[in-house]
Parts: structure tokens; C-alpha cells; sequence
């Protein structure tokens, strides 16, 4: 069961989300400064340090090192990272990949894309490159250069998740969900257990009308990742359409927990009659 805060103030404008619009899924991104290093990480650090320590001449150890900084949030020290190890071997086709990974974090798609190129040049067959610079070409509206390179990606390996799942993220980004089901679906088997794929998938259900398999896609990613709150909401959407509006209150509850200014989240709780302090069921 999950309460409302009484904090949590009423609104009645429209929902503000557009499914057909949604390619970007899972929670806003923290700062840098909202990312602490984990226990494990911090051990890889301190494991990866000594080795650069001994072997400050070892490229590989300086990508690594980059790689979990890179998890962290901790961008400026990845960058660092990976700049010394393409200082170190010029043709090091992963640390220019990764280095884009960062640029595109950071909304440096220039970059990121030249690093990609780069990679690609050094090595034509490195799937992460193509995944990168399909995501580049994406987010840049170049929707026949994304869609070849996610083509190539799964062409290379066509067990690669993140192929079909940003394959599918471009279909639905052009409105053709019915494709972007089935690339989600082929991600979901590959892997299971990560919430994106069904949060996707159910957007574009929402999409095409399909409430009930969205409603099942939201159950399960909530499930896996009771944070996620665009997942909590999506789910209130789902269950209201369905015209379960006790559970499409408690998932708008869900996701006002969460963040309590959250206007999607606000106005489909206001739109179902949810009540300040009342308590309803989540499943």
C-alpha cells in the first residue's frame, strides 16, 4: 500500500506526457556530485591506482581506471583517463569508444561522434562504436545514419541487447511501435532482468492501445526498480486507462513519493480523485 505525503500539493493541468514523444527513458540524471562511489568501486580504484602506479605506461589499466570513474558519474577524471590511454597507444579502439560515451554524457556529441569514427577506423567490426554513434545519430535527428549503424551492431551480434533496445528507442522516436515491440521484446529475452526494456516497451503498448500488456510491462519494472519514477507513473497511466483507478492512484502515489514535484505524476493522481493522506494499493 502506498500513502501520498501530505506535503504533496493538488494540480489540474493536463498530463504532460506525450507517449509517442518519450525515447528517453528511466529516472532524470544525477550530478556528478549526486553519484557516490560504492564500496566496490572504490576498491577498483585503489586496486586499478596501484597498478598505474607500477605500470604507469600500461594503456589498458588507464581505460579501466576510466571505465569506473565513468560508472561514477566522475566525468573530468574519465576523460583524464582515457586521454592517457590513447596518449599511450593511438589505435586503442575501446578507450576512444569509452571516451565518447563520456562526451555523450556530457552532451558533446561532436565529440563523441569524431571518437566514435575514430574507433570505428581503427577497428570496423567494434559493436560499441556503432551502438554509440547510432545513439549520436539519434539524438541528433539523423534517423537513416542511426538506424544503419544499429543495423550493423546487431548484424555483427545479434545477441546484443543494447542493439535491439536503441533500435527500438529510433522506431518509436518516429511513431512505428509496433517494430519498436518487437526490438524491445528480442532485448527483454536477451536480458531479463533490467527495467528499461519493459518500461519501452510498454510506452509504445500505451501507443498502440494495448493498456493490459502495458499495465504487465510497468508490474514487472516497478518490480526491478521500485524507483524508477517515470516507471511508477507510465504505471498509473496504464491501470487508469484500464479503469483501475484505486491502483492508478496508488502508482501516481508511488511516483509522488519519489518526487513529490513530479507534474505528470501531480496532475494524473489529481485526474483519477486521488485524496491527500489516503492510502491505495499498488498491486
Amino acid at each position: 500500500m502506498t500513502r501520498l505525503p501530505k506535503k504533496v500539493s493538488k494540480c489540474a493541468a493536463i498530463l504532460a506526457f506525450a507517449l509517442a514523444g518519450c525515447t528517453t527513458l528511466g529516472n532524470p540524471p544525477a550530478s556528478d556530485a549526486d553519484v557516490p562511489l560504492n564500496p566496490t568501486s572504490q576498491s577498483n580504484l585503489t586496486s586499478l591506482g596501484e597498478v598505474i602506479d607500477k605500470h604507469p605506461d600500461d594503456p589498458q589499466a588507464y581505460n579501466m581506471r576510466g571505465s569506473v570513474y565513468g560508472e561514477a558519474g566522475r566525468n573530468d577524471e574519465a576523460l583524464a583517463d582515457f586521454n592517457k590511454a590513447i596518449s599511450l597507444d593511438p589505435n586503442y579502439a575501446q578507450a576512444y569508444a569509452n571516451r565518447a560515451l563520456i562526451y555523450r554524457k556530457t552532451n558533446r556529441l561532436d565529440l563523441a561522434l569524431a571518437d566514435d569514427n575514430k574507433a570505428l577506423a581503427v577497428d570496423a567490426s567494434y559493436v560499441p562504436a556503432y551502438l554509440g554513434r547510432g545513439i549520436v545519430y539519434r539524438e541528433q535527428a539523423k534517423s537513416s545514419q542511426a538506424l544503419g549503424d544499429f543495423n550493423k551492431a546487431i548484424a555483427l551480434r545479434p545477441d546484443n541487447a543494447e542493439a535491439y533496445y536503441n533500435r527500438g528507442l529510433l522506431y518509436q522516436s518516429q511513431g512505428q511501435h509496433a517494430f519498436a515491440v518487437d526490438d524491445f521484446s528480442t532485448a527483454i529475452g536477451l536480458t531479463g532482468q533490467k527495467p528499461d526494456p519493459y518500461i519501452a516497451r510498454a510506452l509504445s503498448y500505451l501507443a498502440l492501445g494495448n493498456n493490459k500488456s502495458a499495465a504487465d510491462d510497468l508490474d514487472m519494472a516497478v518490480q526491478l526498480n521500485p524507483l524508477d519514477l517515470r516507471a511508477w507513473t507510465s504505471r498509473g497511466l496504464a491501470y487508469e486507462r484500464l479503469g483501475a483507478k484505486d491502483k492508478a492512484a496508488g502508482s501516481y502515489a508511488k511516483a509522488l513519493n519519489i518526487n513529490d514535484k513530479y507534474e505528470p505524476a501531480k496532475t494524473g493522481f489529481d485526474r483519477v480523485g486521488g485524496k491527500i493522506g489516503q492510502t491505495y494499493p499498488t498491486f
